[in-house]
């Protein structure tokens, strides 16, 4: 969603329904292959039995046994079926249970030609979202199996499964062409075979040398050392050696790290030369 169309998004204030509000709801917190098990079970199953026992003076014990239609869904799947609830009361909190009623399909389609039959379907959308207070949280129980025998068998399996490392070693039959490794690359092949037809850069005569670098330099002011390397065909320190006689080194931008004639050897004209030969010419003519 683009910033445009959250802006256009309108905030509408639903009414929530608290006649449930004084209810109390129990919080129960219950070991993964239970909710796993719930989650497959449909709606009209019973999924549990709840047991409470009450000793006078004594704490009320709290029990919770998994039907056999749970256990039915997945035979092969061995788990506990008697667990104890520990049961713990909510003092310093103020926790509650919400739901909220979607709309159903049939109140949301419908044609859409036009402003009035779109904001007509927003309309009935809006009335037909609902949002109840179901309770609130009196009391937190945690689910804990009983440690028998399916339990330990359970937990050695579980235990088992996340010590596995999720990459093996495996052998293979045939050889992969995808990944099948290279000896040498081909551009590593044609720049040696380039380099050995270029062969082993020889010093030449400091004065050649000298005559390739200006006749370089008449065609540009400023010149890279790879640059003035691959025009001379020179090693790049006896380079180095002549452009300090006849160079100079620009430390400073906008032409840094870059070679220039010294001022002896230029035969063009500097900015400040030809401004001030355009002044001489400017007042020249209007002495005229």
């Amino acid at each position: 969603m683009s910033k445009d169309e959250k802006d256009k998004v309108q905030i509408i204030d639903k009414e929530l329904d608290l006649s449930n509000a004084g209810r109390g709801v129990w919080l129960v917190k219950v070991p993964k292959y239970i909710a796993q098990k719930w989650e497959k079970a449909p709606s009209n199953m019973d999924v549990g039995k709840l047991r409470i026992s009450k000793t006078p003076g004594q704490k009320a014990q709290v029990s919770l046994s998994l039907t056999p239609a749970v256990l039915a869904l997945d035979p092969d799947e061995k788990i506990p079926t008697e667990h104890v609830l520990d049961v713990s009361q909510v003092t310093k909190q103020t926790l509650g249970v919400f739901s909220h009623m979607a709309p159903t399909e049939g109140a949301t389609a419908g044609p859409n030609n036009g402003k009035e039959n779109g904001s007509a379907v927003a309309a009935a959308t809006t009335d037909s979202e609902k949002l109840y207070m179901e309770g609130r949280i009196v009391q937190k129980l945690e689910c804990r199996p009983i440690a028998d025998t399916c339990y330990m068998k359970l937990k050695l399996e579980s235990i088992r499964k996340a010590s596995e490392p999720q990459r093996r070693v495996q052998p293979i039959d045939k050889i992969v062409q995808n990944y099948k490794p290279v000896k040498d690359h081909a551009h590593n092949i044609e720049y040696r075979e380039r380099k050995k037809a270029e062969g082993k850069k020889a010093r030449d005569d400091k004065n050649a040398v000298m005559d390739m670098l200006f006749h370089a330099f008449e065609k540009h002011q400023y010149y890279n050392i790879k640059d003035l390397v691959k025009i001379t065909n020179q090693p790049i320190s006896y380079l180095k050696e002549i452009l300090k006689d006849v160079c100079d080194y620009n430390m400073k931008n906008p032409h840094k790290n870059m070679w220039e004639l010294k001022k002896e050897y230029r035969h063009y004209k500097t900015e400040e030369q030809k401004d001030e030969e355009k002044t001489k010419s400017d007042g020249s003519s209007d002495s005229d």
